[in-house]
């Protein structure tokens, strides 16, 4: 047991060898180490001492020390005659003789800071106070420049500490050691020097290096793209050029690979989305084929992955204003570059819907839609209506929808109105609507067998067993599963919308989103639940009557009431009379300049009021509001004039008895009251459309061709009619 444990202790003579270097490696590092740092504190004190003896002595510099004598025994006495030298005894007191004495004798209080009221040494070694002793005897002054002596590390011997000293070649007396250090790699730096170019060459050389740049970025696209399976790799390097350190060409390199990228992966993405590998798939073997279309997915992936990595970091760096250490981009660059990232990352927000980090993409997008940048939140506001209005199905666009009122939500309704504006462009038409789904998608039944034995014979039931089994499989296969799924998305979608408008409509009545609420209420208000509708009538009522709306609020208020009322609303009994008052009495509010605002929105009120309500409007309305555009049309510009004009021709034709106001005799009791505000009691009947006769006469040909059509009572047919291209518009 004894010799085992005792071979076990004793190591081999190669593994004593072994550890006899690393222990010999680590001791000559140490010593290393402590050399520099010795010389480190060494030159500090030095620094220091000269310093502070400059001051005390006189201005004949003399050496406290002479530095070819070795022994320090003999150092204090030489000292004590050199001072006696230096300063004749009558120009000082015995008090400052012995102060002097006592400050060569303790040198250390020249070199310690004076403020510190540190004792000199801390944490002092065992074997310290030796070594102290000799540091604390000040060094030589510079009086011999000639023969400067460089002070090595001293040696420790029996007798006491040896110093050691070596000649340094005279270079400039007046440089410290320091000072030379600093210099050494500044000399070597300077060794190669720089040519200076001028203007014109400078610009003959940077387009020189972007040549090469774009041939660079061209070659490995098309690379990619004539084979992306076998080039994948390429997209790294194509990728690693966003990262251009050159200053001449970096913003223009980086902004040609941004973009270069953007249509590669549009161009060489798959039309679906790539998921992750479970273990088994990695486990089992697969063909040659299946594992070089894996690697180029994950490739494909994982680059996609940093690509947008890196467009999001050049938009946080333009965000924050920071400069990177580099340097090579200006801060001012930092905005073209992350202009130019959004672009892209538009581009692929529509382009790639299906793909992977779609939603990354939507969670960038959004929050720049509400933008400092008119520019970038354009392009953002633009991209999500493009995205909108090609999106079939409704997933992408319930996505953005989501991430969209979540943000509005979180900024409590303080963001762009434009953003709210992309809800328009929503391709929804229909929605779930609990009670008539069953009735309207009936499954069909098939046969029973005791039904087929009492109808059938035998040859028809194996005909109609082979009907029913081929008419199920088209029913597996036709498109009903994604009609299911397009309205079950296109109902979630809209509630979320609902509900952005209903908060909006409730918390925040004075915001500047309210213009976009009440326009997005008005598009989509037939889709809206019938238990909202007198809630919601009740509210639009109460906006209107606020008079805190503008014009073209007021009157998207109005077209949504109608709107809601024409749709399921018309089960309701809902007198909205009230409704038809404001619009009558507001109708010369309209702007007559230059910018037509509200004529259209005025128009589309009127179709949904009085033509397709035509059972429920009486007579004296519509004389009364046919009078009313008449004298309108006289106020406002031609575009707007031949709008009016055309709303007046169908409005005749839709109520045949309004022919009325083309006679000037007066029927029935009373007199028109223009300045009424009742259309129902202003005695329309009363009046004539002496405003036709005065339109007769406009300069614009196409008003002056409609008045002289409706004063002939719009006929379809003979020579007052409309030619077919005004009658179609």
């Amino acid at each position: 047991m004894k010799a085992r444990r005792n071979k076990k202790q004793v190591p081999s003579f190669r593994k004593l060898l072994k550890t006899s270097k690393v222990k010999l490696e680590n001791k000559l590092k140490n010593k290393q180490f402590k050399q520099q740092s010795t010389i480190k504190k060494y030159r500090k004190e030095q620094r220091k001492l000269r310093q502070a003896v400059k001051d005390a002595v006189s201005k004949k510099p003399v050496p406290l020390e002479d530095p070819k004598e070795k022994q320090p025994g003999k150092r204090i006495e030489r000292e004590e005659e050199e001072e006696e030298e230096a300063l004749p005894l009558d120009m000082m007191d015995e008090d400052d003789l012995q102060l002097m004495k006592d400050l060569g004798q303790r040198a250390s209080f020249l070199t310690r800071d004076i403020s510190s009221s540190e004792p000199v040494h801390v944490k002092k070694r065992k074997h310290e106070s030796v070594i102290d002793k000799y540091e604390k005897i000040p060094r030589t002054l510079q009086t011999a420049p000639e023969k400067e002596l460089i002070h090595l590390l001293p040696i420790k011997d029996k007798s006491g500490i040896i110093p050691q000293t070596r000649e340094k070649p005279v270079i400039d007396s007046n440089q410290d050691e320091e000072d030379q250090e600093e210099m050494e790699p500044e000399e070597e730096i300077i060794e190669k020097p720089i040519k200076e170019l001028t203007l014109e060459e400078h610009l003959i050389e940077r387009k020189k290096k972007l040549q090469e740049r774009k041939m660079h970025i061209a070659a490995l696209a098309s690379a990619i793209l004539s084979d992306p399976e076998s080039n994948i790799k390429k997209l790294k390097e194509l990728r690693s050029m966003l990262m251009e350190q050159d200053p001449d060409v970096a913003v223009t390199v980086r902004k040609l690979v941004i973009v270069s990228l953007m249509e590669l992966f549009k161009d060489i993405t798959p039309s679906y989305k790539i998921r992750p590998l479970t273990e088994a798939e990695k486990s089992t073997k697969i063909r040659k084929e299946t594992q070089k279309l894996r690697e180029f997915e994950e490739g494909l992936v994982s680059q996609y992955k940093f690509y947008l990595e890196n467009l999001e970091q050049m938009i946080k760096d333009w965000k924050q204003r920071k400069l990177k250490k580099s340097n090579v981009v200006s801060l001012k660059a930092y905005k073209g570059l992350a202009e130019v990232a959004v672009k892209s990352l538009c581009e692929l927000l529509v382009a790639l819907p299906h793909f992977n980090f779609h939603n990354n993409i939507v969670v960038l997008i959004v929050p720049l839609m509400n933008d400092m940048s008119k520019l970038v939140s354009e392009m953002c506001c633009e991209a999500v209506k493009k995205l909108f209005k090609q999106d079939k199905l409704g997933q992408a666009s319930l996505g953005v929808i989501k991430v969209i009122s979540g943000y509005v939500k979180g900024r409590n309704y303080e963001v762009r109105p434009e953003m709210l504006k992309t809800f328009l462009c929503l391709r929804i038409k229909e929605i779930e609507v609990k009670k008539d789904t069953e009735d309207i998608n009936k499954p069909k039944k098939f046969m029973t067998f005791k039904e087929k034995r009492k109808t059938l014979s035998r040859m028809q039931r194996k005909w109609k067993k082979a009907e029913e089994k081929l008419e199920r499989e088209l029913r597996e296969a036709e498109a009903s599963e994604s009609t299911e799924k397009k309205l079950k998305l296109h109902t979630e979608t809209l509630n979320i919308v609902f509900v952005t408008y209903f908060r909006i409509l409730k918390k925040a009545q004075r915001s500047p989103l309210l213009p976009a609420v009440l326009e997005g209420l008005a598009k989509f208000a037939h889709l809206i639940n019938v238990e909202f509708f007198d809630d919601l009538l009740v509210v639009l009522h109460s906006l209107i009557e606020s008079g805190d709306l503008s014009y073209q609020e007021s009157l998207h208020c109005v077209q949504t009431a109608f709107h809601i009322l024409s749709g399921q609303g018309d089960v309701l009994n809902i007198d909205p009379m009230k409704f038809y008052t404001h619009l009558y009495k507001t109708l010369f509010k309209l702007h007559a300049g230059a910018t037509n605002e509200g004529v259209e929105t005025v128009l589309q009120c009127l179709d949904v009021m009085l033509t397709k309500r035509r059972k429920q409007v009486s007579q004296q309305r519509a004389l009364a509001f046919i009078k009313r555009l008449c004298t309108l049309a006289l106020h406002v510009l031609p575009n707007s004039s031949i709008g009016i004009l055309a709303t007046n021709r169908i409005l005749m034709h839709t109520f045949p008895k309004t022919d009325l106001l083309l006679d000037n005799e007066s029927q029935g009791s009373g007199v028109f009251l223009p300045e009424l505000d009742e259309p129902e009691y202003c005695n329309a009947q009363n009046t004539a459309l002496w405003e036709l006769h005065a339109l007769r006469r406009h300069y614009h040909p196409i008003v002056r061709r409609l008045a002289v059509h409706l004063i002939a009572g719009a006929p379809s047919e003979g020579s007052e009619a409309l030619k077919p291209e005004l009658s179609r518009r």
